[in-house]
Parts: structure tokens; sequence; C-alpha cells
């Protein structure tokens, strides 16, 4: 395949997962090569993102579109340098997907890698939520809108659960906050990236309520749920970072309720990611709780959560 990126016909680019890279074609190569898959040491900037991103579990595909986006840019770069046609990219994206994806955590390091690669001046990540930008009044919604992306230049507005700018009608201050974020993607579109997250289905409404918002999201990508196993693996990743780990039949209650939650609450009530550190905080303050009560202080006992521990953020019968 000879482009890794193509536009649709709506504005938007899809991005074709590759798991290798090819060299920049020379007349007298073949149309293909070996590549090795190992990154050439000039990209500095994209291996310590990927050393970062190898940290979190599943997301394959997200870690294989940053790649992409970073091959993206740099060889605008080099066509730029060689007097051929390399127009500035939009880099405004959208986030769709459930809680506790771990989509605040990939803007962060968009936002580092974007920094290393002189694509941002400043790299940093503003949050913000319906709240944040919704006045009280006609005119103090738009104010507010403009301070915080005058906040996010040189870095990235991250708006989760957009869709609830959308959800008052007309009259509601929330379409004023749409109307202003618009203009600014355009007028700034290569001073601040804007990421606006929230629910796959609801977002995708959100995308009909101001005809030029469709076309000023290049980059939509989605965040697909954790099964069981990468929730467990999250959970392990947690404990030994705080230098914890699991006995045996904490490890196998902790999976049997992970099962039944995730079927339980739903796709929309269960976070995630979020979930999990949830439990794992809470248990880690239930087991302080215990050993203070039985007066035992050992190492195994200090590093170990035993099933007694576990704090569900929802009881099941067993």
């Amino acid at each position: 395949m000879d482009q890794p990126i193509r536009m649709k016909s709506n504005g938007q680019i899809s991005i074709v997962l590759n798991s290798q890279k090819r060299k920049s074609p020379a007349k007298d190569l073949p149309d293909f090569q070996v590549v090795p898959k190992d990154i050439p040491p000039e990209h500095e900037a994209l291996k310590e993102i990927e050393d970062e991103l190898g940290t979190l579990v599943g997301m394959e595909e997200m870690k294989r579109m940053i790649k992409e986006i970073y091959a993206w840019i740099y060889v605008n770069k080099k066509r730029e340098e060689m007097g051929l046609k390399a127009r500035k990219q939009a880099l405004h994206m959208m986030f769709k997907g459930n809680p506790g994806t771990g989509k605040t955590t990939v803007a962060r390091l968009i936002g580092k890698l974007f920094l290393k690669m002189n694509v941002l001046s400043k790299g940093h990540l503003i949050e913000a939520e319906r709240a944040d930008l919704v006045g009280e009044y006609i005119g103090h919604t738009a104010q507010k809108t403009r301070d915080l992306i005058k906040k996010a230049q040189g870095g990235i507005l991250f708006i989760d659960e957009a869709y609830s700018l959308g959800r008052g009608g007309e009259k509601d201050f929330g379409k004023e906050a749409i109307d202003t974020l618009v203009k600014h993607m355009e007028d700034k579109q290569h001073e601040f990236i804007l990421i606006l997250a929230g629910y796959s289905r609801e977002m995708d409404y959100f995308l009909t309520l101001n005809p030029g918002l469709h076309s000023r999201f290049p980059l939509v990508i989605d965040f697909p749920d954790y099964d069981v196993h990468q929730l467990m693996e999250i959970a392990k990743r947690m404990l030994i970072e705080r230098e914890y780990s699991f006995s045996h039949e904490a490890e196998r209650k902790l999976k049997e309720h992970l099962t039944w939650a995730k079927g339980m609450l739903g796709p929309v009530r269960f976070s995630n990611g979020r979930y999990v550190r949830n439990i794992i905080e809470k248990s880690i303050r239930a087991q302080a709780m215990r050993l203070l009560m039985i007066n035992q202080y050992d190492r195994q006992e200090l590093v170990t959560l035993r099933s007694n521990d576990l704090v569900f953020e929802v009881e099941h019968n067993e």
C-alpha cells in the first residue's frame, strides 16, 4: 500500500495501521522492501514516547496510530525541506470511548510528543468540561471559552464529555461554546490542538450540531473497553508500582468480580481502568487497617493484599 494515510470524502483522515514501515522510496529500489523493525536512532522523540506507551496495557491500535501521526508530520517536514508541497496539518482530534479507557493519558503523551517535534511550543494539557466553558448569560460563554483556548495556546485543550455542550437545545449556552470553539479551531488551528472526548454514540450525534465540526477533526480515534485479562494486568501493574502483590485467593476473587461487574454494569457504567484503580486504592487502605488491628508488620504481610482486603465498588453475592 503506497499511502498509509488517506483522505475520506468528509475531510477526515483514515489512518491505515501497518505493522511495518517503509523507507522513503528511491528510483533504483523495488516497490517492496524489507523494512527494519527498529526505529532509526534519529527518531529519539518517538522512541521516548514509545517507551511510555509500552507501560500502558492494551491500546495496540492507538500505539500504532501515534507512530503513523509521527511519520506523517516528520515526512511532511522532509517534503518542505525539499521544496515539495507540504501543507500544515490541522491536528485536532476526537477520542471516542467509555470512561477509564486511557483517553486523558494518551492526550498527555501526544502533548509531550508534539512538544519534542516542535509542533507545539509548550505541550501542556488543559482539561475542561462543560462547566468550564458554559456561562450564565449571553456573551459569558464565549468569553469563558476564549479564556480556556488562550490558556491552551502552545498545548492541548482536552474537553471530556464534550457532547454535554449540545444537550440543552437551541437556547442553551452550550451551543455558544461550540460555535466559539469552531471559530478558534480555524483561526488558531496551528497554535493549539483541541481534543474532544466522550462516548462513541453521543460524540457521533455531537458532530451533527454544527456544520463546521465534522471537517475540523481530521483524526478520530476509538478507545475500546478493556477485557478482564487486561483489567487484571492493569491491577497487577498498579500493585507492582506500589510494591504490593495479590495472594492467590485475592487474585481469583478480583478476577471473578471484574467478570461479574463488566456484565452487570454494562459498558456505560463500568469505568474500566478507573474502576480497577478505585478497588486497588481502597483495598490498600483496608489492608493497612487490618494490619493495624492484628498488630502484624512482617515484610510478607506488608506487601500482600489478601481476599478479605478487597473492597469492591459494587458488591455481589458469591
